[in-house]
């Protein structure tokens, strides 16, 4: 059986990443919603052409909206009213659906999935593999879904189209729409991507000291990746003795007593959550 999806943003980065992936696919009849010449442009190239929304909306079985957090709530209260009944509606990330941005209605799905991206510790064996950062190209990753609303047979469909949009992937791990707000932004970008981004301010500091940045580089991205290793129980052995004071002396001077209450406190999360969508 043919499954229609209409693809929001189809010309958009997201949008066209899901595109190269499964245009070709027997089973999905794609239909292309893009509103931007930009956008439309980078179809023409792919050899597709845009449908408009309302035909493209109206007979879908799944619409896929690969557009941003801070437009899907505008976007939905024209669109949603326009969906079949029984049909899915795939966000690509929690926030909107976590921040109430989606309208509701009790004769649809609402089904998320976000990729995991590939992971530091991969067994990719081509150029093009390991330089594929943000995966779904050449890179294998693993990704998280959630039967957000609707009935149980359709995580299934839901989880089977998130394998197809993010191909190649490995593990698909089930959550829900809390706990996938948890992942984030709280865990990777709250609180990972802070910290790296300190790690980078911090790497920039020793440079601006007289230390090569070629050398400060070599030496920081190696410790990163035995540091890690250890941390999550990778690399079979334990911090010498002088890391572990190290550690145990700076991570206080560093961190809040706090910090995991702020970033991982459920008011706090849906505060950052209804920031992305109102952009």
């Amino acid at each position: 059986m043919t499954i229609s999806i209409a693809l929001m943003g189809a010309g958009g980065k997201m949008g066209c990443r899901i595109t190269d992936n499964i245009k070709d696919m027997a089973e999905y009849e794609v239909h292309y919603v893009e509103v931007s010449e930009s956008g439309r442009g980078r179809l023409a190239e792919r050899g597709l052409s845009p449908t408009p929304e309302d035909d493209a909306v109206s007979t879908a079985d799944v619409v896929i909206l690969a557009v941003p957090d801070a437009l899907i709530g505008t976007i939905a209260q024209t669109l949603i009213p326009k969906v079949k009944v029984g049909a899915m509606v795939m966000a690509l990330d929690p926030a909107a659906a976590y921040a109430g941005e989606l309208p509701d209605r009790d004769d649809i799905t609402y089904f998320l999935a976000h990729p995991c991206h590939p992971p530091l510790f991969n067994d990719e064996t081509t150029e093009e593999g390991r330089t594929d950062w943000f995966g779904g190209i050449h890179a294998k990753q693993h990704i998280v879904c959630a039967l957000h609303s609707g009935p149980e047979a359709d995580y299934a469909k839901g989880e089977a189209i998130a394998r197809a949009i993010y191909a190649p992937v490995m593990n698909s791990h089930r959550v829900t729409t809390e706990q996938m707000a948890l992942l984030e932004p709280a865990l990777v970008e709250t609180l990972s991507a802070t910290c790296i981004t300190i790690i980078k301010e911090g790497m920039d500091e020793v440079v601006r000291m007289g230390i090569p940045e070629e050398a400060a580089w070599d030496f920081l991205s190696g410790h990163i990746r035995i540091e890690l290793a250890i941390v999550f129980g990778i690399a079979g052995f334990p911090f010498s003795d002088g890391a572990k004071l190290a550690i145990a002396k700076a991570k206080d001077r560093i961190f809040r007593a706090d910090w995991k209450e702020n970033v991982f406190d459920i008011a706090n999360v849906k505060r950052s959550v209804d920031e992305i969508t109102k952009g």
